[in-house]
């Protein structure tokens, strides 16, 4: 089969071997305590647990935080967001160092956990509800699995437009010119996925006359949704952010398209030093009353959102794609500096000490 640079089914092809999921679930043990009791455990333990998450913007996981204290009081959730392809490398250096501080992970970058893995430095702790997690979202030894759906959409604030934007080629309508803004490519992955996959369909004349938009490129994928619900920004649509379910006015997914999804995967550090609340963290992000209020859920068991498939199952996604894409680090890097050479490399503060 001949591949070009955006064939991404060669990618895959090549890459799946390797992919950081596996849907061949072994016989382990599952957490047969209660929340409860866990809690009784944590708290003896010393009441905290330190989690690492990825994420660009400093309070991204606020709410996570407030729903696990309110739920389990005394504990303390210790929560520190940057961007996953950092904490990824700052933990390297902990393990090195021999001096692992975190607790728990939950990281875009999909291609580390089998290297951890392979390292022996995870957790293997099945969480109550891992065996309804879906199959190709979790590891066969329960070293780490998908805990929460990531999803990129189409993004536009209707009191500023009134454009329908329904498929990626609508963002290249006239009324769109200087009012796109857009997270660079060669500074997020997930972004740079799913610029590879809009080009695969639509063809490098695509990119060209996107680039003759004249689109405002930013760091972070919730900074183009923060200057699209700003008063005092020109701009007006995006596709590289998150959208939140049940989808807001203005937000769609592509039928004609592809649009990004993942599971966002978690482990425990073998030497975390509260293990004991890093289970209590876990077995609550796997609970049905946690899955129920994130939209897509990661377990099999539990209904899609309104209107909607369950993800795996979900039109225009294929949401094991990126994780077999993401092993491919070579490649992956070929990319960064294919858009680098087009649009220039990330320019701005990191997203997580900027005013946007």
């Amino acid at each position: 089969m001949r591949c070009s640079i955006f064939s991404l089914a060669c990618l895959v092809t090549s890459a799946v071997a390797s992919s950081p999921v596996t849907s061949n679930v072994s016989k382990v043990h599952e957490e047969t305590r209660s929340l409860d009791e866990i809690h009784k455990a944590a708290l003896a333990e010393g009441g905290v647990v330190t989690l690492w998450h990825g994420g660009d913007e400093a309070n991204q996981q606020s709410s996570l935080k407030t729903a696990f204290e309110a739920r389990f009081p005394g504990m303390t959730l210790n929560v520190t967001v940057d961007l996953s392809k950092y904490h990824d490398g700052n933990l390297d250096q902990q393990i090195a160092d021999g001096n692992v501080q975190v607790d728990s992970i939950i990281l875009q970058t999909l291609h580390d956990y089998p290297r951890w893995k392979e390292q022996g430095v995870l957790l293997n702790y099945a969480p109550a509800n891992f065996g309804k997690v879906h199959g190709s979202f979790k590891d066969a030894d329960a070293a780490y699995m998908g805990l929460l759906i990531f999803a990129w959409g189409l993004i536009a604030n209707v009191n500023k437009t009134n454009t329908v934007l329904a498929e990626y080629p609508d963002f290249l309508k006239p009324e769109f010119k200087d009012k796109l803004v857009l997270t660079y490519p060669n500074d997020d992955d997930a972004v740079l996925y799913q610029f590879d996959l809009i080009i695969q369909q639509y063809g490098l004349s695509w990119f060209d006359a996107l680039l003759a938009q004249n689109p405002r490129w930013v760091r972070g994928t919730e900074t183009p949704a923060t200057l699209i619900r700003s008063a005092n920004s020109s701009s007006v649509a995006t596709f590289t952010s998150g959208i939140s379910l049940p989808l807001p006015a203005g937000n769609t997914l592509p039928t004609q398209g592809e649009f990004v999804s993942w599971p966002q995967t978690g482990a425990i550090l073998k030497k975390a030093p509260h293990p004991e609340g890093a289970k209590l963290l876990h077995n609550f992000l796997l609970s049905t009353e946690h899955q129920t209020t994130q939209g897509w859920s990661v377990r099999d068991d539990l209904p899609a959102p309104a209107g909607l498939s369950k993800i795996w199952e979900q039109e225009g996604t294929n949401i094991t794609g990126f994780g077999a894409w993401m092993s491919d680090r070579a490649n992956v890097e070929r990319r960064k500096y294919w858009y680098e050479n087009k649009i220039g490399t990330a320019q701005g503060l990191s997203p997580l000490v900027d005013d946007l």
